[in-house]
């Protein structure tokens, strides 16, 4: 993935730690999808008194990307921390990972961490999901 292409995404995710409803953990994340038609949907964390009904940033894009008709993706950036402070990579939940596999080719879908531009990483969805269960194993 070119690199202009990853300080986007980074730009788009952080852009929505501003939106993160996290008043319980104090942990904000942002996540920005990339779809295959390079449309980019955002995410952020939306807590909830009984914990349960908490909805991860990037669990919130997929929704939102789904919802409008998206079902093939390139990418996810996600970004977070303490009061939205970036000092180090928040990788996804096991749920998110699991919402992943259901969309996404495990061999070709990229997740990316990061703490802002110039400091990020990527990892295909089938090294943070090895042995994933998906689509195919029905």
């Amino acid at each position: 993935m070119e690199k202009e292409m990853v300080e986007a995404l980074i730009e788009a995710a952080s852009a929505q730690l501003q939106y993160s409803y996290a008043p319980y953990s104090g942990f904000k994340v942002g996540a920005a999808l990339l779809a295959q038609d390079g449309t980019v949907y955002t995410g952020c964390n939306i807590e909830n008194a009984a914990f349960t009904p908490t909805n991860c940033a990037e669990r919130t894009a997929f929704f939102k990307a789904v919802s409008q008709g998206a079902r093939e993706f390139q990418a996810i950036c996600i970004l977070g921390g303490p009061d939205g402070k970036l000092e180090s990579y928040t990788p996804p939940c096991g749920v998110c990972r699991q919402v992943m596999m259901e969309f996404c080719d495990p061999e070709k879908f990229l997740v990316i961490l990061g703490t802002g531009k110039g400091d990020w990483t990527v990892y295909p969805l089938k090294d943070l999901m090895p042995m994933g269960f998906g689509p195919d194993n029905l």
